[in-house]
């Protein structure tokens, strides 16, 4: 993807901000656990929280949370759901913070629209000596065989290499780095996957792959031909066909730390 491919992506989710904050799932709170283990306090940033799904569990574990969004749509969401929280206009590149205000950087299926040249000192300034970086990604556990069904019938646009545990590993590792030849900011990063799952119907898992970025960027037509061909198979599908069913899901962590 290039970088105009890239800004197009990272900008289409304002459109579908109610039906994100919906239908996208949580994070499993042993990965936010073990994302936040070694940082030295409790301030915590969600860096492109969107409509605050990390958010509500940071909260929830007792961290004291600030967000930081750059979509005023996606803000006003995360806003109305989480009233408490600091919510603040920004971006990776331009985070609205003092410098060694926060203690961790936590940022949900969300780092690989960071440009990191710019975004890492950004976020090195923010955090404090020996604060953590962590990326935290979302996947569909396609080692069961109905999942790895429904990612080939979605294509590469509703179901990603970032999406999978087949191969996030590789897509994700060095999404702390600088593209150019800038000096990087953290050390070697550390990577985990710990279980997780959301209730879905068929229904609402359609609902839940259109927010995807590829879905939201394609042209309505084949949008709509991919959104069917997915209904079509998870109405042929045991699992999928009727009722209620657990999504079986991981959610992957890379954390570093601040050199």
């Amino acid at each position: 993807m290039d970088q105009d491919e890239r800004l197009l992506h990272a900008a289409s989710f304002g459109v579908a901000a109610v039906a994100y904050a919906a239908h996208r799932p949580d994070y499993a709170r042993a990965a936010i656990g073990w994302a936040l283990e070694p940082a030295p306090g409790p301030r915590v940033l969600d860096l492109g929280a969107g409509t605050g799904k990390l958010t509500a569990t940071l909260v929830a574990l007792g961290a004291e949370v600030i967000a930081v969004e750059p979509d005023l749509a996606m803000l006003t969401e995360l806003r109305r759901s989480l009233p408490a929280v600091r919510a603040l206009p920004g971006s990776a590149e331009a985070i609205p913070l003092p410098d060694a205000s926060v203690d961790a950087v936590l940022a949900g299926n969300a780092m690989h629209w960071f440009d990191m040249a710019v975004a890492g000192p950004e976020i090195a300034r923010v955090l404090a000596p020996g604060g953590i970086l962590a990326g935290l990604w979302n996947l569909m556990d396609d080692g069961v065989e109905w999942v790895a069904g429904l990612a080939r019938v979605g294509g590469s646009a509703a179901i990603g290499p970032r999406d999978t545990p087949t191969s996030w590993r590789a897509e994700t590792a060095d999404a702390h780095l600088p593209k150019t030849g800038a000096a990087a900011r953290f050390g070697s990063p550390e990577q985990a996957e710990f279980p997780h799952g959301q209730r879905r119907t068929a229904d609402s898992l359609v609902a839940t792959l259109a927010t995807r970025a590829g879905v939201l960027v394609m042209p309505e037509r084949e949008q709509e031909a991919a959104l069917s061909r997915i209904r079509a198979y998870l109405a042929s599908t045991p699992e999928t066909a009727r009722g209620e069913f657990t999504l079986p899901m991981l959610t992957g962590v890379l954390r570093a730390r601040r050199l």
